[in-house]
């Protein structure tokens, strides 16, 4: 304990090595419960709340404890931050001689077999997918990793990489002719022989689900496992723990099917007219279910008149294909792969067609042209408690929004995290004098039609008080656009609203602009870093609870009630608490940070539980006064320059 009080201490390494460093209490009593979990093998969930700094507060005793260590995080972006950034100024500034390595899933690097196939095909390609094609073609002569991230040239989205970058599915392993130069099985042999691996939740859960992504092994390795963003990790472990197929991973395997069969087994025209009849049958599907894309519960499609025959036929259909695959299997590694995709496929869609559920929730998502099917797990609790605890590593789980109201009952029951110690480390940041809450008075209930008109109405005082500068979040799509044809009208701002331009480029843009007000939904509550003067202002519109239309939500709820449970206090409320608290955290990402929180639901003042949603919060001033909000940007440009507000004063 005491290296860590010197370490984080004013005269510390990190105070002489890290350019901006400044001690904090918080992030030091984090790092002691860290290394006291390590120590003495146990598991910790810590909420450390913004500006706490718990990537480096994690990162230290886990460099110092010499074990092998798995960071897990929620999205690739803080993998590459932590692996390119934070990591490297940790061991530099500890001078301890340990490695790490970013491991991603294998659809994030260059699969050369199948990009070799794609241009040995390129049948129906348009001349921007063979542009894209070859500029991927010569990078693959340079690269040493083939992380697809490093192409800057062909965008994210673009259609080629599902061409040129293998699943579990479609990968060959080691039958593939090219296994030896294979940039996945580089990774992951990197992966092993480093002493702090960063993956993602999505990967860590394929280490230990039934439908391992090929990265098996890992985790007995890890004697140490620490969960960044833990509060992402129950839906990704839903998922895997689940069961799903899609039209695209059929259409997906009918393709290959396709290009094996115009190389090898030429010979047998009825399967390539199977795979087209299969094709047209996915379409006619698709017309069975809602024209717009939405998610949905199983009992919408079987209401649907046919419905049932149309997945029978598939199956039928999807039988007859792995009969022929069979028999033409040997001729080829591919057709071999193509074989035993269609026979999980087959398995997959018979669990469809069962009648009893169970445990699980089978639910529908429909898109443009494809749909999805799924059967989620109503409780992983046993499953992930299990799974974790089988081995002596330590796991901690580590977020800025883990308890609701002070507890953490919440996530660690849906965890099966019975002997975990907690901690919460309070942020640092002075909300008393940063921030002000305001509570709007005369709002209608939520539901009212007009609620958005007098949400809006309500807000636009507050907008022109802060200039701008502020985010406006959303529960709902619905709302979204209401909003953005009412500022539109009845205001000149500059508006950014979600859907117009990439999630990153409205941020750049907010960032640079004056007088931006920006709109967004579910992908803005989180995960958006703005510091400095301009984000001001953050309002959300509503509570953020669930809405209940949702088939995984309402299957819960059901389940809940059915067995004598509050789903509304053990569920619905600690929910939108955590998804509140998300959202809020948008506003004050810094020190030098000042804004106001605009909440603007009646029912925090109308419910006995509105006060969760507010003790949720870091404690800041509360008012339903106007004057108090433009009071407190006055006071806001005063600090900012006293000069030229005393000057105004005197003229």
């Amino acid at each position: 304990m005491h290296e860590l009080d010197t370490i984080f201490g004013s005269t510390g390494s990190l105070v002489e090595h890290i350019n901006g460093f400044q001690p904090r209490n918080g992030q030091l009593s984090m790092a002691q419960a860290v290394e006291k979990a390590i120590v003495q093998r146990s598991h910790l969930l810590a909420e450390a709340g913004t500006g706490t700094g718990k990537t480096f507060a994690y990162l230290v005793p886990a460099i110092l404890s010499g074990k092998k260590i798995i960071i897990s995080t929620g999205t690739r972006n803080l993998q590459d931050q932590i692996f390119e950034k934070d990591f490297p100024l940790i061991r530099d500034a500890l001078k301890v001689p340990v490695q790490a390595a970013v491991l991603k899933g294998r659809s994030n690097y260059l699969c050369l077999y199948r990009m070799e196939q794609a241009l040995d095909q390129q049948v129906g390609f348009d001349r921007q997918l063979e542009s894209e094609l070859t500029s991927i073609k010569r990078w693959s002569k340079r690269t040493h990793i083939g992380d697809i991230v490093e192409v800057t040239s062909v965008a994210e989205d673009s259609q080629v990489w599902g061409y040129v970058t293998s699943t579990a599915d479609n990968c060959l392993g080691q039958d593939c002719p090219l296994a030896a130069e294979c940039y996945p099985l580089k990774a992951r042999r990197d992966a092993q022989e480093v002493d702090v691996l960063i993956v993602n939740h999505h990967l860590l859960c394929a280490d230990w689900s039934l439908k391992d992504d090929g990265f098996g092994q890992l985790l007995p390795e890890a004697e140490v496992v620490i969960v960044d963003e833990a509060h992402q990790l129950i839906d990704t472990a839903s998922q895997f723990l689940g069961v799903s197929f899609s039209a695209r991973q059929i259409l997906s395997l009918l393709g290959d099917i396709s290009a094996e069969q115009l190389k090898i087994a030429s010979d047998t025209p009825a399967l390539i007219d199977l795979t087209q009849v299969i094709s047209e049958d996915l379409k006619e599907m698709r017309k069975l279910m809602p024209e717009q894309s939405l998610k949905g519960s199983w009992d919408e499609l079987t209401a649907a008149r046919d419905f049932e025959h149309a997945l029978g036929c598939l199956l039928e259909r999807i039988e007859q294909l792995f009969s022929m695959l069979k028999d033409v299997a040997i001729r080829s590694k591919g057709l071999e792969s193509c074989w035993k995709r269609c026979e999980d496929l087959l398995l997959r869609i018979k669990l469809f067609t069962k009648q009893d559920h169970g445990e699980w929730i089978q639910w529908f998502e429909t898109f443009r042209q494809t749909f999805v099917f799924y059967r989620t797990p109503l409780d992983i609790s046993k499953a992930f408690a299990s799974f974790a605890f089988a081995s002596e590593a330590t796991w901690v789980f580590t977020s800025a929004t883990l308890s609701v109201n002070g507890n953490f009952d919440f996530f660690s029951k849906r965890l099966g995290l019975d002997d975990a110690d907690m901690t919460i480390l309070e942020s640092p940041f002075d909300y008393v004098h940063q921030s002000l809450m305001y509570v709007p008075k005369g709002l209608p209930e939520p539901r009212d039609y007009d609620y958005t008109k007098v949400m809006i109405n309500k807000v636009l005082p507050v907008l022109n008080a802060s200039k701008g500068r502020a985010f406006i979040l959303f529960t709902s799509h619905r709302a979204l656009r209401e909003a953005a044809e009412l500022l539109q009208e009845l205001t000149d701002f500059n508006l950014l609203i979600q859907g117009d331009l990439p999630k990153q480029q409205m941020l750049e843009l907010f960032r640079q602009s004056d007088n931006t007000v920006l709109l967004g939904t579910a992908s803005f509550w989180e995960g958006v870093d703005v510091r400095g003067d301009a984000l001001s202002c953050v309002i959300i519109d509503k509570l953020p609870f669930a809405s209940p239309a949702d088939p995984i939500i309402k299957a819960r709820i059901d389940h809940m009630s059915s067995t004598g449970k509050s789903a509304f206090s053990e569920f619905q409320l600690p929910y939108a608490a955590l998804t509140l608290k998300q959202g809020a955290g948008r506003l004050i990402r810094d020190v030098k940070d000042k804004g106001v929180l605009v909440l603007c639901d009646p029912r925090l003042s109308s419910k006995g539980y509105g006060k969760v949603f507010i003790q949720s919060l870091p404690a800041m001033p509360i008012t339903q006064e106007l004057k108090d909000v433009e009071h407190f940007y006055k006071r806001m440009a005063s600090e900012k320059d006293p000069l030229n507000t005393r000057d105004k004063k005197t003229a």
